[in-house]
């Protein structure tokens, strides 16, 4: 030993034997046994052995080259340690048990005899310990490595709380940081950054930084290792109870054999589709073999199988081809409506004729209650075709007709497809039911989605959202109904084929509330003809006294009453012990089961009146007759519309009176009267909004009886819209404005010359009684209504 000057201090050198260690690194104060095997190092340990029993053990570092000076192969601190025991072991290997004693620094390293290393080393002492008043720093210093310690071991109880115990024992910080880290399971490197810390700050700040650095990594390990756990306890029940489900079916001899991905690989190889189809399906049955059992994405690619594979892809009916018994069942079903009939057999010839055929698309307009719904009922029956009724009242979100999107769970395909999947065949007949009703907001259009529905040249390949794969909707018989094509789209209206369904005379209501209503609500009501008799005369009072309106729902709710009303009174006979007698409803005894009329067949008031005219109306419901009333009296010329008229209207009326201030000239009136008088027009009911170009011959012929004081015939009647020179404009709906005509008591009806062609094709049933008077001009309106005719 001798002494050595460092930093103007003289300091203790020695030189013993080294043993250079591997992946290895001892501290002060530790007592730990390692193997060694070879010769160099063996043969310092004897030596070692010769000189005392003192070994220095440096560890070698790992980047450097092997052709590197030995002495930067090694770190610079190792540590001086007393060998306590050396065991031989086979294969030239050699057992120590060693007990680091301090610190020592590398100053040179030579080659004994070419057999053994010797290293000079100097001694090292911790730094930074002495003087009383670091105490309390070095107070803080153990309190802070043992808390963190502690931390670090409820991530590792392996290591026992023998050694919290100890540490807590322990006051010297320079040991506790020592024993701490020989202690812990880091890796050599990090030990031997505690080993290069001679002053015990900098030996406590490395300590601590590896503390803590340890228990971030412990605590997300552990939670890896609780999610990994999780899942793999979570895999392992599903695994054990579909493998207990399995035994049990097996046990109950039920097919417990295929797992859901097999039930759909077997329905898939008996579907019949296109093998482009086939394909798709095929591929989402293999991703879904991949998935977890309860996932919600399982869920939601087990419905979208489930719907592919319930789709009828090439799954079609054979359609009926008799034209006889399509004929019977249409006349059994309806009474009247001979050119729905018509254009339904017209089109089952040519499905005859041509089995490739583009099936058309038909579009019934109609009032309700005159059987548009039921029509389509009575085709499907009569071509033997499926039924799919597909209500679009309300409908506003796109989504109803294209499907969601399969993104997430809820998704479900269009109501299109939804009908299709409930046939079963790809060419059933689809009644899409209210059409002129859909509504439109922020969720889409959904008009425009129709359009690829009934576009013969779209719907080949109608794609849905859901389905994703096209479907050919071109078999599709669709059978669209609406009040009015006033709310369709003109695009969409050009799709189809518009057959009007028009009101009901009261002929046609008798034959239908005798051959189809009357036998129905006997059988609703439980009651037989033997039981409840209900007369003609009867029946023909209902509609005239009970009713009005364009079909026959308010019809059927009438016979409704008397049955329910006759099986009362059947029972309490019964009771009463009186005999059983067939209840006979006659014209004579109807206020008995309906109360009193709440219509009266003469409605018209046919005293001629100044300033009155009747106009007739079309509604979706059916026509009704107007009075338009005019009323001259003293002012500055102002007029006053009232009766909650439309802009069309409020229209016909100032061009009426502009058409009588022109003329009044030719007929004697002053025109001061015009700047004298005010004119007030006015519409009865005055709650129900009017509108519509057809009242403005009779708004004419209003103003012109209030101006002149002429009286206007009551029994007459009239529609059509006026120009301001007098021309009679051509109107609509003129089946249901003469039906009401009719029905007001009018005799005669003044019609625009150009609806002749209109009147020709209404039935003589409707034209029967009406004197139908065709007019050109306001001058030949004139001459018709006014009770003084002729007169100019």
């Amino acid at each position: 030993m001798k002494d050595f000057e460092m930093e103007n201090k003289t300091v203790e050198t020695e030189s013993i034997p080294a043993v250079i260690l591997e992946n290895l690194t001892i501290l002060p104060g530790a007592v730990i046994h390692f193997d060694l095997h070879k010769e160099e190092a063996i043969s310092s340990l004897e030596h070692a052995m010769a000189e005392g029993g003192r070994v220095f053990l440096i560890t070698k570092r790992k980047q450097e080259s092997e052709a590197a000076h030995p002495e930067k192969k090694l770190y610079a601190i190792g540590t001086v340690a007393v060998i306590k025991q050396i065991t031989k072991l086979p294969d030239h290997v050699v057992r120590i048990l060693v007990e680091g004693l301090y610190r020592g620094k590398l100053i040179g390293l030579q080659k004994k005899e070419n057999r053994y290393f010797c290293a000079d080393l100097l001694k090292m002492t911790d730094e930074g310990s002495g003087g009383l008043e670091a105490g309390a720093e070095i107070e803080a210093m153990l309190r802070q490595v043992k808390d963190s310690f502690r931390a670090y071991m409820a991530f590792h109880p392996k290591l026992g709380q023998n050694l919290a115990k100890r540490y807590d024992s322990i006051t010297d910080p320079g040991r506790l940081a020592d024993e701490m880290a020989m202690n812990m399971p880091i890796t050599f490197e990090q030990k031997q950054q505690v080993l290069d810390a001679c002053d015990l700050k900098e030996r406590y700040e490395i300590l601590c930084s590896i503390l803590i650095n340890e228990v971030e990594i412990a605590k997300i390990r552990s939670e890896l290792v609780q999610k990994l756990k999780g899942r793999v306890d979570k895999n392992q029940k599903e695994y054990l109870l579909r493998e207990q489900l399995r035994y049990i079916r097996e046990e109950l001899g039920e097919d417990g054999s295929l797992s859901d991905a097999d039930q759909f690989e077997k329905t898939l190889s008996t579907l019949q589709a296109t093998e482009e189809v086939k394909k798709k399906i095929a591929k989402e049955i293999g991703r879904f073999r991949n998935l977890t059992g309860n996932s919600s994405e399982s869920s939601v690619e087990r419905g979208y199988i489930e719907t592919l594979l319930e789709l009828p892809w090439d799954k079609a009916s054979v359609d009926n081809e008799s034209m006889k018994r399509a004929e019977e069942i249409l006349n059994r079903d309806h009474y009247g409506l001979e050119k729905v009939k018509e254009r339904i057999l017209e089109f089952l010839a040519v499905r005859c004729l041509n089995q490739k055929g583009d099936s058309p698309i038909l579009c019934l307009v109609g009032p309700p209650g005159t059987g548009k719904t039921s029509v389509a009922r009575s085709v499907a029956e009569a071509l033997n075709k499926k039924y799919v009724r597909i209500c679009l009242g309300g409908v506003r979100d796109e989504a109803e007709i294209r499907g969601h999107r399969k993104t997430y769970v809820g998704a479900m395909p269009g109501r299109i497809i939804t009908g299709l999947r409930q046939a079963g065949v790809k060419n059933p007949l689809m009644l899409l039911d209210e059409i002129d009703k859909v509504s439109n907001d922020y969720k889409g259009d959904t008009f425009s989605a129709l359009l690829e529905v009934l576009d013969s040249e779209q719907n080949v390949r109608f794609r849905d959202h859901y389905v994703e794969i096209p479907v050919d909707l071109s078999e599709v018989l669709f059978i669209a109904t609406a009040n009015t094509t006033e709310t369709i789209p003109r695009p969409l209206l050009d799709r189809m084929e518009i057959i009007e369904v028009n009101s009901y005379t009261q002929n046609e209501k008798f034959h239908i509330a005798k051959e189809h209503l009357l036998p129905r609500e006997l059988k609703k009501n439980g009651l037989s003809k033997s039981m409840l008799s209900i007369k003609d005369s009867a029946l023909k009072a209902v509609i005239a006294y009970y009713t009005r309106e364009a079909g026959v729902r308010g019809l059927e709710r009438k016979i409704g009453d008397i049955c329910r009303k006759a099986a009362r009174e059947i029972l309490e006979r019964r009771e009463e012990g009186k005999e059983e007698t067939q209840i006979s409803v006659t014209a004579s005894n109807l206020e008995k089961y309906l109360g009193k009329k709440k219509f009266t067949q003469e409605k018209a008031d046919r005293h001629p009146k100044t300033g009155i005219v009747r106009g007739l109306a079309w509604t979706s419901v059916g026509g009704e007759t107007l009075q338009i009333e005019v009323n001259k009296m003293p002012g500055k010329g102002d007029i006053d519309l009232t009766g909650q008229m439309g802009d069309v209207m409020k229209e016909s009326a100032i061009i009426a009176m502009s058409y009588v201030r022109s003329i009044s000239q030719e007929y004697g009136v002053d025109q001061k009267a015009f700047k004298e008088c005010d004119f007030h027009i006015h519409i009865p009911e005055g709650a129900v909004p009017k509108d519509g170009p057809s009242a403005g011959i009779t708004m004419a012929t209003a103003i012109f009886s209030a101006v002149t004081g002429e009286k206007v015939r009551g029994d007459l009647a009239m529609t059509g819209e006026v120009t301001l020179r007098g021309r009679v404009l051509p109107i609509g709906g003129l089946k249901e404005k003469l039906l009401a005509a009719k029905m007001a008591g009018v005799t005669e009806v003044l019609v625009p010359f150009e609806n002749k062609k209109d009147v020709e094709e209404i039935s003589e049933e409707i034209r029967e009684g009406l004197t139908i008077t065709f007019v050109k001009s306001m001058k030949e309106v004139l001459e018709h209504a006014l009770v003084n005719q002729g007169r100019k």
